[in-house]
């Protein structure tokens, strides 16, 4: 008669609990976007269960509300530009904290982080303070400065890390194979830190695409999707909001593909 092993039954078991709390915690996440994703195609006004039927009338009454689609333009436009103006001022902030050396270095690291622990509505009030000061009339535009200046920490922050791993013999050996500062940027260090930047670029718009707080003090006439529905849903949810919640999922499963292919084209 064998003996069986205690460590095995041991392990097996620290694995099933492992994967039981997993399967929990992956069920406690998603099962409410699939509740919304499955009422988005209800037939009923009611959000009840089970569902009384199938149908896509929520999604062509999506398609003919002028406000509604307005709004997603405008959130589309904020969220592209405020990620463009965030890359084209963190990038090269990553680049000067990685290169150089200069008094208050360290300081300078960690302001740049400080929009990002402020509670939105303190960033808004300051940001909106300042554009009343200045003149500026409301609009997308402030939102749009309001958001890069929200976002700029993720980008630096995710650039700057990725810098720091990128071995210093690669730029010594095109240094020394005659390459220029810029040759060397553009061949070893650009692509090396591509999917930093890419994944960078990917958060501050999702991020930029779904921001209240920044968004409320800043806006003007204009609204944005998630200004859209907060204040649809103080009237309560309805099966449209359901069916722009789904869209937003589609969507965001775009973003994740592509930068998933983007990453292994770099890694091939």
């Amino acid at each position: 008669m064998t003996r069986k092993n205690p460590n095995l039954f041991a392990r097996y078991g620290a694995d099933t609990g492992f994967m039981t709390f997993v399967a929990v915690l992956m069920a406690f996440l998603y099962i409410p976007i699939w509740v919304l994703i499955a009422f988005s195609f209800n037939d009923s006004r009611s959000l009840t269960w089970p569902m009384t039927g199938f149908t896509f009338e929520w999604y062509r009454k999506l398609a003919s509300n002028t406000d509604l689609l307005a709004a997603i333009g405008n959130s589309f436009y904020v969220a592209t530009f405020a990620t463009v103006l965030t890359l084209l001022v963190g990038v090269p902030a990553a680049l000067v904290l990685h290169k150089f050396n200069f008094p208050g270095k360290s300081i300078f690291r960690r302001l740049i982080l400080l929009p990002i622990t402020l509670p939105g509505i303190v960033t808004g009030i300051s940001m909106l303070n300042m554009f009343k000061l200045m003149g500026f009339p409301l609009s997308l535009e402030t939102v749009i400065f309001g958001h890069a200046t929200a976002l700029l920490g993720v980008v630096v922050t995710q650039v700057y890390a990725r810098l720091q791993r990128l071995p210093k013999s690669l730029e010594e050996a095109a240094f020394d194979l005659g390459a220029t500062p810029w040759r060397s940027f553009v061949d070893i260090t650009l692509p090396n830190i591509r999917s930093a930047i890419i994944g960078a670029g990917l958060l501050s718009f999702v991020l930029s695409f779904d921001e209240i707080p920044v968004t409320f003090f800043l806006t003007g006439r204009d609204n944005t999707l998630p200004m859209y529905i907060y204040s649809t849903m103080r009237r309560g949810v309805t099966p449209e909001i359901n069916a722009v919640g789904t869209i937003i999922v589609l969507l965001s499963l775009i973003l994740i593909i592509v930068a998933v292919v983007a990453t292994r084209e770099r890694k091939k």
